[in-house]
């Protein structure tokens, strides 16, 4: 292939040809909470509850040029996509919680297989997993719909219920200020409630689901698979156009991602919730 066919285009053709990610370039910065629960071997207890209020920055840089996918079925299609950094730490401390580099991707519709335009999300994160998501985007001219997501741990199919009191920490523990363990998405919906009320109006919502399940898989190294093994994640992640009174606009990303964990026979959601404005 000519070099000059994989040249970078003027960056307002590449977010044009990002479809539903071209809002996302640039750096997203805001707070959050993370809730996990971990395994505790060392301590002789099976698992411990860890919950954070966090503060993140999500960075992204369009890749330049079109990524070619060579098709024998098919035509050959060309993709375009973003590579991302995630960086979150605990708010209080500042210490490291979480860091994540990637990529999304822009699908386009194919004739073979079947399939209408996706979007994909590839992600490693240096416990040793890697993963790989895809779903289809959509778009609404209001605030987007946030369901609750539970946090409570559930034994595997064929093995016990859980013992009484097995939950105790989840139901009796000490959480940061906002954080819901009924329902951690609260956090997301209180944040646009209070814009609510101090007269902001979310005109518009791009909405960007994306799972492991069917098409994606997350892959672990063998120390992960053993004692907390990642089996599933879904995540969706909310681009909101804000109206300020005066009717300028502002960007708001918002998400909620729940990765499944398992040990000791049961699933463990591993919940991460934010809200963030692009800089």
């Amino acid at each position: 292939m000519n070099l000059l066919q994989r040249a970078a285009a003027p960056i307002k053709q590449v977010e044009n040809n990002l479809g539903p990610l071209a809002e996302l370039p640039g750096t997203w910065v805001g707070h959050g909470y993370n809730m996990i629960a971990v395994p505790d071997f060392q301590n002789k207890q099976i698992f411990r509850l860890i919950v954070n209020a966090t503060r993140e920055t999500l960075s992204f840089s369009p890749i330049g040029g079109p990524i070619p996918n060579r098709g024998s079925k098919q035509d050959d299609i060309l993709l375009y996509g973003l590579t991302y950094l995630q960086q979150v730490n605990d708010a209080a401390t500042d210490e490291g919680i979480h860091t994540e580099p990637g990529l999304w991707l822009h699908v386009p519709p194919t004739s073979d297989p079947d399939a209408p335009s996706t979007i994909v999300r590839q992600s490693t994160i240096p416990h040793g997993d890697s993963l790989l998501a895809q779903g289809q985007s959509s778009c609404e001219a209001r605030a987007p719909v946030i369901a609750p997501v539970s946090t409570l741990p559930t034994p595997l199919p064929g093995h016990p219920p859980l013992p009484l009191g097995y939950t105790d920490p989840y139901l009796n523990g000490k959480f940061p200020p906002g954080f819901d363990m009924q329902n951690p998405n609260q956090a997301l919906v209180d944040v646009l409630n209070r814009e609510i009320d101090t007269g902001l109006k979310i005109v518009s919502t791009i909405n960007l689901p994306v799972s492991t399940k069917n098409v994606g898989a997350v892959v672990n190294i063998p120390f992960i698979v053993v004692n907390a093994n990642a089996v599933e994640m879904d995540s969706i992640f909310w681009i909101e156009t804000v109206q300020r009174p005066d009717g300028s606009q502002f960007l708001q990303l918002q998400y909620t991602q729940t990765v499944l964990l398992v040990f000791d026979g049961i699933v463990w959601p591993h919940i991460s919730v934010a809200t963030l404005i692009k800089r």
